[in-house]
C-alpha cells in the first residue's frame, strides 16, 4: 500500500525532526523516498544551495535506511531510493501538485518549519496542505525535538479513534499497512469514546409521558451505546487479529477530543491515526472538531486520512 514516502523539508532544523520516522517508515515498510523543498521564485539564485542540501540530507537518510533494512537481516534485499528533489513557486500548492504527479503514497511534515507556530495555526503551509492533501498526512509536532526520537522509542503503538462511522472506519487500511513494519513489534490500540446524552432545553418528562427520569434514560442510553461500540471493535480487531496484528480495544466515555487527548498524554509513544472529520463532517471546522482538537492536543505524532 505504501510504495512512495514524501518528506517536507524547509532548510530548517526544526523541519528535519522528521528523519527518525523517515528513516525508519523507509527502512521497514521498503518506501522509497523523496525529500522536497520549495523555494520562491524570488529566491531562484540560491537554487544551488537548497539543491545541496536536500542532495546531502538524502544521502544520510539512505545510509541510515539501509543500515535500518539490513538489520532485519532478509536475504537479497533491494534498497529503498531515497533522493532530494526541488520545486518553485507557492509552497502548499507546489507540495500538493508534486504529491499527485509522483504517486506519493504518505506525506511526511513537521508541525510547522520557519513560520511558527501561530502562523501555522492561522493558515500557513501546513494548514493548506491538511485541508487539500488526498494522501494520508503524518505529521510530527514541533514539541517533538525536546521528546525521545521515534527510532529510539522503547515501544510503539498505533492509537485508532474510532466512531462507528464509515468516515472513521477509512483509516484502517492505512492502520494495517503502518503496523506491518519488519522488525519492529507495533501493537494496536482502538478505541471508541461514547458521548453522554446531551439534555435537551425544552425536555420535560411531564410532557413526554415516560415513566424514566433522566438520569435513568442517560444510564440506559449510555449502556447500550457502549455495548455497540464494544461489538463494533471487537469487529475491527478482529480483522487485525487475522492479518497477524496485535491489537486490542478500549471504550471509554466523555468528550472524545477530550478522552483521546487525555490517553494520549499518558501514552506518548504512540501515533495517532484518525480521519479529518468523523459523524458531524467538515461543515464545522477545517479538520472536523475532533481530529483538530486532537491535533492541537498533543504533542504525539499524528497521521491524518482525509476522506474521499
Amino acid at each position: 500500500m505504501y510504495k512512495k514516502l514524501l518528506v517536507l523539508l524547509d532548510g530548517s532544523k526544526l523541519a528535519e525532526i522528521v528523519f527518525p520516522y523517515a528513516k525508519e517508515l523507509a527502512g521497514r515498510l521498503d518506501m522509497d523516498v523523496i525529500l522536497l523543498h520549495v523555494y520562491h521564485p524570488a529566491a531562484s539564485e540560491f537554487a544551488p544551495m537548497y539543491k545541496a542540501y536536500v542532495d546531502r540530507a538524502a544521502e544520510t537518510l539512505k545510509i541510515q535506511a539501509h543500515q535500518v533494512q539490513d538489520s532485519l537481516g532478509q536475504k537479497e534485499i533491494k534498497h529503498v531510493v531515497v533522493r532530494g528533489e526541488l520545486c518553485t513557486g507557492y509552497h502548499a500548492e507546489e507540495i500538493l501538485k508534486f504529491a499527485e504527479e509522483n504517486a506519493i503514497d504518505l506525506m511526511l511534515m513537521a508541525s510547522h518549519g520557519r513560520s511558527g507556530v501561530k502562523r501555522w495555526r492561522m493558515g500557513g503551509v501546513a494548514d493548506k496542505i491538511l485541508r487539500a492533501s488526498k494522501i494520508p498526512v503524518l505529521m510530527v509536532h514541533a514539541d517533538a525535538e525536546k521528546l525521545i526520537p521515534y527510532d529510539q522509542w522503547p515501544s510503539r503503538s498505533l492509537l485508532v479513534p474510532l466512531s462507528g462511522s464509515e468516515v472513521s472506519s477509512v483509516v484502517l487500511p492505512h492502520v494495517e499497512a503502518l503496523a506491518k513494519q519488519k522488525g519492529a513489534e507495533v501493537s494496536v490500540i482502538l478505541m471508541e469514546v461514547v458521548e453522554p446524552p446531551v439534555t435537551p432545553s425544552y425536555y420535560s418528562p411531564e410532557l413526554t409521558g415516560v415513566p424514566l427520569n433522566w438520569g435513568q434514560f442517560v444510564e440506559q442510553e449510555m449502556a447500550r451505546n457502549k455495548k455497540a461500540a464494544q461489538e463494533y471493535l471487537a469487529g475491527v480487531e478482529k480483522r487485525f487479529k487475522e492479518a497477524g496484528i496485535q491489537v486490542c480495544s478500549i471504550v471509554h466515555t466523555g468528550k472524545p477530543a477530550e478522552e483521546v487527548i487525555a490517553y494520549a498524554k499518558k501514552n506518548p509513544f504512540s501515533v495517532i491515526i484518525m480521519s479529518t472529520h468523523g459523524r458531524t463532517g467538515l461543515s464545522r471546522l477545517v479538520y472536523g472538531s475532533v481530529a483538530e482538537s486532537v491535533l492541537f492536543g498533543v504533542s504525539n505524532p499524528m497521521v491524518l486520512v482525509r476522506p474521499q
